[in-house]
């Protein structure tokens, strides 16, 4: 288990919001951050912490798209090889984010479009950056269907649900995936057990969940429900989003051996 920080950009400014409330015109705020994006990442880079998601929010086109990609270039520079990067990203997007400095980029909406998987789609994203620099984001809303895929900052719902075979046919694509249980996102009210307990089940690439973590057992039900195999972000939940998880203190049970 591994800790997977987070730097949510919407607005061209360092967020937390509610998970599934971002539209084009709204979004339920938890936190903004007097400081850049590049604060942030400097931060995790002397700490030591790889692997970490940057996330633009707004949608391309609009009104805040370029200068969230104006933050997320100011994060990739202060940490150079050391962060992912998410939001808008297409085949001709990618290879400028990897020369800025991500590890890995971060795909979607891109890939999963009309609510299915368009594998033309992602085999020319495998071509653009090669898979070892792939992250599928699967974050997902539990249905009567069990846990659909969803695009469109988290407003659209696919027909693809999160299951063992879905997740074995796409770690042929992608080097890692990205989870979060969209329902709990940003809300600090626990994580979504059940969907915790079915990805800990499956033993392939690596997996980071996000979601619902509010405290330390929160962390030790992940660790124990996910078979310490799931890789965690906290965001809202951490003090330097405003919330009352102490940063330090998550490093130190995260990577160490307590709670397990």
């Amino acid at each position: 288990m591994e800790f997977r920080p987070c730097i949510d950009i919407h607005g061209g400014r360092v967020k937390q919001l509610v998970g599934g409330t971002l539209t084009d015109s709204d979004a339920r705020e938890n936190f903004v951050s007097g400081q850049d994006a590049a604060y942030y990442a400097r931060l995790y880079q002397k700490d030591g912490i790889r692997g970490g998601h940057v996330i633009m929010l707004d949608a391309p086109g609009s009104a805040y798209y370029e200068a969230d990609r104006s933050q997320a270039f100011l994060a990739l520079g202060a940490y150079p090889g050391g962060l992912q990067v998410g939001g808008g990203i297409t085949p001709e997007s990618a290879p400028q984010f990897l020369e800025a400095g991500a590890s890995h980029v971060i795909v979607t909406s891109y890939v999963f479009k009309d609510g299915v998987i368009h594998y033309d789609r992602l085999k020319k994203l495998v071509q653009a950056v090669g898979k070892e620099h792939l992250v599928l984001d699967l974050s997902c809303r539990r249905t009567q269907d069990g846990y659909l895929v969803v695009t469109d900052r988290w407003q659209k719902f696919t027909k693809e649900a999160v299951t063992y075979e879905l997740l074995e046919r796409l770690s042929g694509y992608a080097d890692e995936f990205l989870i979060h249980a969209v329902d709990v996102e940003g809300r600090v009210s626990g994580i979504e057990t059940e969907l915790v307990k079915m990805l800990g089940g499956w033993d392939g690439i690596p997996i980071t969940y996000a979601g619902g973590v509010s405290s330390f057992e929160d962390l030790s039900a992940l660790k124990m429900y996910g078979l310490g195999r799931l890789h965690v972000t906290v965001g809202s939940a951490l003090d330097l989003f405003g919330g009352t998880m102490e940063y330090e203190k998550v490093l130190e049970y995260v990577c160490g051996d307590e709670g397990i």
